[in-house]
């Protein structure tokens, strides 16, 4: 009975040997090889840091260090406590009111770029559009800060319009900077998934939905934009997912009542010196971003199913 079983065991190991050999030998097996280094390096990089702030999240804060006692308090209290309850909530209007004002302003530059600008300028265009890279995201904060300043380019030239007697106060130092600085930051990271998944939508749709009697309105409605969608949607998380962590700008433009989640984390973190505290509100906000971003996943997906039917 053994011998017998081992030998029905000894095709079932020789076939896995013959598969495990045609992977070795297969494309597949040479990409892995190729990308598993960078892969793990950059793997482990990511894991390290996230792995630290979960650990820091459950320790007990002592004074001026860290006590190895697990607890939950860092989390009763990152959750429980109004201020950072609201703080969070900040963070998480202005993210969605930034990705909102960024996608919709640059759509239609996409759009225009795609469909109305020769190919032989698309280039020209695109290299424009990255111009806001060339100078230091520090210094375009700055910028706008003194574009937005009392006595800025936008109250000095509005008083010497006539139109107001005296300095705006509700552009600088709250959350509307906050918005206006970050809108114009994130431009270009939502304009160009856009502008690439224009150019790939086959032009005779188009024409096939207007020689079919649809008004350029609701072609676009029903041919163009579920088609743009997989670029809409990469940049709304392009947006979303960095500008709901943003320091520096809400610590330059948006005063006391523009500070966000990533303020509240470095104040922890820098000057109370309570990690563990720290951790938690950064794991939590973690948390609250991939549930967002899953939610408005799924929401496209049903939003397309129903644009197919």
């Amino acid at each position: 009975m053994g011998a017998t079983g081992a030998n029905r065991g000894q095709p079932a190991i020789m076939d896995a040997k013959t598969r495990w050999g045609r992977f070795r030998r297969s494309e597949a097996a040479s990409g892995l090889l190729l990308i598993s280094p960078t892969a793990l390096y950059a793997l482990l990089m990511l894991a390290v840091p996230l792995a630290a702030i979960l650990l820091y999240s459950v320790l007990t804060d002592g004074y001026l260090t860290v006590e190895w006692t697990p607890t939950l308090a860092n989390y009763a209290e990152a959750w429980g406590d109004p201020l950072y309850r609201q703080v969070m909530l900040r963070s998480l209007f202005v993210s969605a009111t930034v990705t909102l004002v960024t996608v919709l302003l640059a759509y239609p530059v996409a759009y225009y770029v795609s469909f109305h600008v020769s190919p032989s300028r698309k280039s020209l265009w695109l290299f424009l559009i990255t111009i806001p890279f060339w100078t230091s995201y520090l210094i375009r904060v700055f910028l706008w800060k003194v574009i937005l300043g009392f006595n800025g380019v936008v109250n000095s030239s509005l008083m010497t319009l006539g139109i107001i007697d005296e300095p705006l106060t509700f552009i600088l130092y709250n959350v509307n900077a906050v918005v206006i600085t970050l809108a114009h930051a994130y431009a270009p990271f939502a304009i160009l998934p856009i502008f690439v998944a224009l150019e790939k939508i086959d032009r005779s749709l188009l024409e096939a939905s207007q020689d079919l009697g649809e008004s350029r309105l609701l072609t676009f409605w029903r041919v163009t934009l579920p088609l743009s969608m997989p670029g809409v949607v990469a940049a709304v998380l392009i947006v979303f997912i960095p500008t709901i962590g943003d320091y520096v700008t809400p610590q330059l433009v948006g005063g006391p009542e523009g500070r966000m989640i990533s303020n509240a984390i470095q104040l922890q973190y820098l000057r109370l010196d309570n990690y563990p505290l720290g951790s938690a509100l950064a794991v939590s906000a973690m948390a609250i971003v991939t549930a967002v971003s899953l939610v408005f996943l799924f929401l496209n997906r049903r939003f397309l199913r129903v644009r197919q039917q």
